[in-house]
């Protein structure tokens, strides 16, 4: 028979074997089954539990726990292209003030109400850092620390990609310096990869050969999104049209 007990709030077990049974006695009768834990802490991780599996019953979570009012074509874009298709990697081309920030925050949050992300990285002109960090905050809830000269000097590990899990870095700042891609490329692998004005980072000529640009993402990530404000008819067309051919060994891409 296998014995557990409890000795000053620690609870232990031994096997007592049949010819042990004439040495204990037969004190008071208890429940079956009794329950005498803490009961708030009970209720505190049944809570927590409840909040994890939210998304299975309700399918617009980070919308109804965002300050924002989602228009159709944003939901259609998250909830119905890019999260069941998950870890594709999306170009986003569409007007300007059509609303691509915010579906990149519904993205991101809906992904970690779900435990999909934990690390994520935002690359966007230095212009559009700030909003990029209020917008993340004020409306969905999310601290993002943007990266600065003080953050690399002040890192305890001299790497701040390793320390943050999400950061927004300014696109001429790992434009121009090597040292900080191959920090970047040292960090673990980020969950998600956000890159605004992504036509910034098309391939250059120089002397007749093409050459990639140094801001191009170097950073190992499951999926990404990379936003391009074309507001011609023949640029969404081509958008639709054309499918980017992906490096070899990734998943093809998709286009919205």
């Amino acid at each position: 028979m296998n014995l557990v007990f409890r000795v000053d709030g620690r609870v232990g077990e031994r096997l007592v074997y049949r010819g042990e049974e004439t040495g204990f006695e037969f004190l008071e009768a208890g429940r079956t089954y009794v329950f005498d834990a803490d009961g708030g802490l009970l209720r505190l991780a049944s809570e927590a539990y409840r909040i994890r599996l939210a998304y299975l019953f309700d399918p617009y979570l980070a919308v109804s726990a965002s300050q924002i009012e989602a228009l159709p074509h944003q939901i259609t874009a998250v909830y119905g292209e890019m999260l069941p298709r998950q870890p594709l990697r999306f170009l986003l081309a569409d007007d300007p003030g059509a609303g691509k920030t915010i579906m990149a925050g519904l993205l991101i949050k809906e992904l970690m109400i779900r435990g999909d992300l934990e690390r994520c990285l935002i690359v966007a002109p230095g212009g559009l850092v700030e909003q990029w960090q209020d917008e993340m905050s004020e409306k969905f809830g999310l601290a993002f620390d943007i990266l600065t000269r003080d953050q690399i000097e002040a890192s305890i590990t001299g790497n701040p990609f390793v320390e943050k899990s999400r950061l927004i870095l300014r696109l001429d700042m790992a434009a121009r310096s090597d040292e900080l891609k191959a920090k970047l490329q040292a960090a673990p692998d980020w969950d998600l990869v956000i890159c605004d004005e992504a036509h910034r980072m098309a391939a250059s000529y120089f002397g007749g050969d093409p050459r990639r640009n140094c801001a191009r993402s170097p950073a190992r990530c499951h999926c990404g999104i990379q936003f391009r404000s074309d507001g011609s008819r023949h640029g969404r067309e081509r958008c639709r049209r054309r499918r980017r051919q992906p490096p070899a060994g990734h998943p093809p891409d998709g286009q919205l």
